[in-house]
């Protein structure tokens, strides 16, 4: 069993070609999927060279106003980018305001170009993963229902005598995104209700699973505590031959892998996940803007898998 998640298309990824439609765009995916997603996510950007890039809990506080039976979540926000008790704030107000819809997927930041231009400060990696990691315990502290007021003293981020209410309920799940061994999934067996882990094959998936498990076992947590999430693309076609050529004009990461070939090659990939533990994908197609990509896998592979 497992849900699928439809990634929004945001700067020049997938967008329409008219940036003036981009609202009603989104809108039709979000129709299309509503009622066979599970949910619907945006990833954390400030600008993507002269491309319309929306500020993404901005976004979801409108379009899960419209969609009242997905989740929205994030995937993932840079902690960077906004005051940890701010962002407790704003994640409880999502939370009650979509009856309980949000998914506060958080990673550490990695996009120095954008830091830069808004005027962020961009310390070396583990800096960035050491304040992720005292943003998530403020984000919980915050959520407590057993706390009235929060204080907090960590090496990057403090709070005094806070408080955040009403307090959400039910409490966010937290997805940490990222799949660093040495430091950021040290975060994700303390911390996250979730981990997102993108673009890794099955084998890989695994190979970081165990390592996740050796660190829930020295911090004395249960790893199937931890929702398991994959993002990545999906490529069907009639044949592997003409999947493989659509993947080719696609811009993925390098090294990435993705979901490619006919629909029962899709399906037999997706089960591989799911056999070591992902119950949730978080999806995108190459052949968008169009939705063709999305009808076939809603007809073809969902009833096989969910």
């Amino acid at each position: 069993m497992a849900d699928f998640g439809w990634m929004l298309p945001t700067g020049d990824q997938r967008s329409p070609v008219d940036t003036s439609d981009y609202v009603q765009h989104v809108k039709s995916g979000l129709n299309i999927i509503d009622g066979h997603f599970h949910s619907a996510w945006i990833p954390d950007h400030l600008q993507d060279g002269q491309q319309d890039i929306p500020e993404a809990l901005t976004a979801i506080s409108y379009l899960s106003a419209l969609y009242p039976s997905l989740y929205f979540g994030t995937c993932v926000l840079s902690q960077s980018f906004r005051n940890p008790a701010l962002l407790a704030k704003m994640g409880a107000t999502l939370q009650q305001l979509s009856d309980g819809r949000f998914i506060m997927g958080i990673g550490a930041g990695w996009k120095k170009d954008e830091y830069l231009a808004y005027n962020y400060e961009f310390p070396k990696a583990s800096t960035r993963i050491a304040q992720m990691s005292e943003t998530v315990q403020i984000l919980k502290k915050m959520w407590d229902s057993t706390d009235d007021t929060v204080s907090y003293a960590g090496q990057y981020y403090q709070v005094d005598n806070a408080t955040c209410n009403p307090k959400p309920n039910p409490t966010p799940p937290i997805m940490v995104g990222g799949g660093g061994v040495q430091l950021t999934m040290r975060v994700v067996a303390q911390h996250a209700d979730w981990w997102n882990l993108p673009g890794v094959p099955p084998s890989e998936y695994k190979r970081k699973l165990d390592i996740l498990k050796s660190y829930c076992d020295e911090y004395q947590r249960d790893p199937s505590s931890i929702r398991k999430t994959w993002m990545g693309v999906v490529s069907m076609a009639d044949t592997e031959e003409n999947a493989q050529k659509q993947l080719s004009t696609y811009p993925i990461w390098e090294g990435d892998v993705a979901l490619v070939g006919t629909q029962d090659m899709i399906i037999s990939q997706l089960e591989a996940y799911v056999a070591i533990g992902v119950d949730l994908f978080i999806l995108s197609f190459v052949d968008e803007p169009k939705f063709d990509g999305i009808h076939q896998f809603i007809d073809q592979v969902i009833p096989q898998i969910s």
